[in-house]
């Protein structure tokens, strides 16, 4: 996704192929550790280590790195440790020209939670277009607006306040402080009531929802192993890998050890072909 994710290249000249390059990778090794080092799952929800090399380390504004390798460095804070922390993601899930506080928060709904927004009505009103006709507004205020509209409230009380809660970081994964003069308010209330400010305590928020986080991991793992999508069929193991996670403490060699030798592997059919 990366890959092909496209920046405005005069905004943001920063972001080279070297660059790309070094977030793919940190991405890959950091999941790879994840797996292979007997951590925790949880690992990928919050850490207090990344893997960088001189040239992120750099872009990133942690520490003093030297070479193109990517080595484990300790963190001094946890706004960066986990997924979210992750240049790769950050990125891909911003727009050409400047974050999306949306794309975020869908992303962190989905991928990590498994709770999608429901899809906007067809005749929702157009967030750039409004943002556009209300230059005076900061993108927060905007935001409110939007959810203001009944149509929009729904999908946005869900996806804007975590989506603001990394406004920190910028659209290629740099940490800031304001836009310009103006300093950023990285704060959101969930539609639960639970108040947090930032990254950090965004996670702290998303660790004590280990049951969406260990069914929604099993599910994609599970179908990443058999090479479809999970079916009806499959209720009983997901259900029984996903009581091991939360039971073994996100242990990922236990989990795997599972997965491998659950039912649906050892008897396998992948997915046919599709023309």
């Amino acid at each position: 996704l990366l890959d092909v994710h496209e920046v405005d290249a005069t905004r943001y000249p920063e972001l080279t192929p070297e660059l790309r390059r070094a977030m793919y990778e940190e991405t890959v090794t950091f999941f790879h550790y994840v797996l292979t080092e007997r951590q925790s799952f949880l690992d990928l929800l919050d850490s207090d280590y990344v893997f960088l090399n001189e040239a992120l380390a750099k872009h990133y504004g942690i520490g003093k790195v030297e070479g193109d390798d990517l080595v484990k460095v300790s963190l001094s804070d946890r706004r960066r440790g986990g997924v979210l922390g992750l240049g790769s993601v950050l990125t891909s899930t911003s727009l050409a020209t400047r974050t999306s506080p949306v794309l975020r928060g869908k992303w962190v709904l989905e991928q990590i939670l498994g709770t999608p927004a429901p899809p906007p009505p067809p005749d929702v009103p157009d967030l750039e277009a409004a943002r556009q006709a209300n230059s005076e507004l900061d993108f927060r205020a905007v935001l409110e607006l939007h959810r203001s509209k009944p149509a929009c409230n729904s999908c946005h009380q869900k996806m804007d306040p975590i989506g603001l809660g990394l406004e920190n970081f910028d659209a290629i994964g740099r940490w800031r402080e304001g836009y310009g003069e103006q300093p950023i308010d990285a704060s959101g209330v969930l539609v639960d009531g639970t108040a947090f400010e930032g990254p950090s305590e965004l996670k702290l928020i998303l660790l004590q929802e280990k049951a969406l986080f260990a069914r929604n991991l099993t599910r994609k793992v599970l179908s990443f192993a058999l090479g479809r999508n999970i079916r009806f069929q499959d209720k009983p193991t997901v259900d029984h890998l996903t009581e091991h996670l939360l039971e073994h403490d996100f242990h990922t060699v236990d989990f795997i050890t599972e997965v491998v030798t659950s039912f649906p592997f050892r008897y396998r059919k992948s997915d046919p072909p599709t023309s």
